[in-house]
């Protein structure tokens, strides 16, 4: 990795710490207790630092949806789609796998089931993973592939400031893959493909929540087909409702909207939606329903 990707991710490295020291370092002070009397007892409580729940024994939970569309990282990966996950936990370690079951278009004529693994560690906010993309269209750990459509294997980290101030900031880095391009002396380059992405969510009454994210690549990728140096690649927003059927079960229904800058910018042209042929459009949406357990 050149010193330049090196530069934009201390860079990138150095923005997360400060989005996340940022409230501590002006909120915090003034918010960052609260004095509670029970029983006749004083108690000090943090507000900000303990608002994490300390993971105890082992934690597991499922989920699957069907969707209108597969919309990732401001992509369109294909058309109706079946999705499920699993995932378990102790002590902040966990271990989730992921299933996509879809069709690339409408025609309903090429499937491309995927599976993704992911093993991770999450607490105090930070959550640091390793991911795993399966394609079905090649052999497992097969990396000499199509770069969007084969296995691929990513280290991912996400921090999120508080469930009081929900910001999130996630990066991603794909370590391998067939993943790089050919430089002006005809030399292969590893790309290193990487995504950052801000995101915020807000809990609306009703058990409504309105997500929002900005997502973007910071030098040549497979976001850009390695075409430039830095794009924005996504800005999206979900508006989710979700209903308790019981303790641990609930059902969710979830809009989406996702706009591809980075798209509008390649052709020179103003916001496109092309349903027969998605997928280098400017502008997708997602209807979604599901069902989950935690």
């Amino acid at each position: 990795m050149n010193g330049y990707r090196l530069s934009v991710i201390g860079k990138a490295i150095a923005l997360a710490f400060f989005a996340g020291a940022l409230p501590f370092t002006f909120i915090a002070p003034a918010y960052a207790s609260e004095t509670r009397v029970e029983s006749g007892e004083t108690r000090v409580e943090s507000k900000w630092l303990d608002d994490y729940s300390q993971p105890v024994g082992l934690t597991y939970g499922a989920q699957a949806r069907v969707q209108t569309a597969y919309l990732w990282r401001g992509l369109y990966c294909g058309a109706a789609n079946i999705q499920a996950s699993a995932n378990v936990g102790y002590g902040g370690l966990y271990a989730d796998m992921w299933w996509n079951i879809g069709v690339t278009e409408w025609s309903f004529k090429t499937f491309e089931p995927e599976v993704d693994v992911s093993l991770g560690f999450a607490r105090w906010g930070l959550d640091v993973f390793v991911l795993y993309v399966h394609n079905f269209n090649c052999g497992f750990f097969d990396f000499n592939n199509y770069p969007d459509k084969g296995n691929r294997f990513e280290i991912n980290a996400r921090y999120t400031v508080s469930s009081k101030l929900p910001i999130s900031v996630l990066w991603a880095t794909r370590v391998a893959a067939s993943d790089g391009y050919l430089n002006a002396a005809g030399d292969t380059v590893r790309a290193y493909s990487s995504y950052a992405e801000i995101s915020y969510t807000q809990k609306l009454p009703y058990d409504l929540s309105l997500y929002g994210a900005v997502g973007f690549s910071p030098w040549k990728s497979i976001y850009s087909y390695y075409q430039r140096d830095f794009v924005v690649n996504n800005v999206e927003l979900r508006l989710r409702k979700d209903w308790t059927v019981s303790e641990r079960c609930g059902l969710m229904l979830q809009g989406q909207v996702v706009l591809n800058p980075s798209a509008i910018a390649a052709d020179k042209s103003s916001v496109q939606w092309k349903p027969t042929y998605p997928f280098n459009q400017s502008v997708n949406a997602n209807i979604a329903f599901g069902v989950y357990l935690r």
